[in-house]
């Protein structure tokens, strides 16, 4: 016969309560992996049609480079239209490296992260040692109890 809640001891209580909440926290996990699924299939949907999309770009960049070309050769040599558009990207792609180089040296690194950790692994472990505890007879407690 099932007893009333005034009628089951706080343990029972407890071993439902604790029940309730694990079976919770596990739901909560399923919950996460299948979001995290459906939103992993859809970034790497999204990744493969951007690199679709880049390779198309890069494609119309190197046709768009001819006809760069073509079109100084009307007034140049075929040699130094095609010396000039590469002169051009090459310092484009030296200006990149030089940006991309300034960026990298302003990180900071992980400084707030490695303070925190430095702050808990202060608060884990304080300078003071712990009092020792004590059994009735006034005999310190060693780790194993005795």
């Amino acid at each position: 016969m099932p007893q009333t809640p005034e009628e089951e001891s706080l343990g029972s209580l407890v071993a439902q309560a604790s029940s309730h909440i694990s079976s919770l926290v596990r739901s909560e996990i399923e919950l996460a992996k299948a979001e995290f699924r459906f939103d992993a299939k859809r970034v790497g949907t999204a990744g493969g049609l951007f690199a679709a999309a880049a390779f198309m770009a890069h494609l119309c960049l190197i046709l768009a480079s001819f006809t760069i070309a073509f079109v100084l050769a009307q007034w140049l040599p075929m040699w130094a239209a095609f010396l000039i558009v590469t002169v051009f990207y090459l310092v484009v792609a030296g200006l990149l490296v030089f940006i991309g180089v300034r960026r990298l040296k302003g990180l900071a690194g992980m400084k707030r992260t490695a303070r925190s950790i430095r702050d808990l692994k202060e608060i884990a472990s304080p300078d003071e040692p712990p009092l020792p505890a004590v059994r009735p007879d006034g005999e310190p407690v060693t780790r194993d109890g005795t």
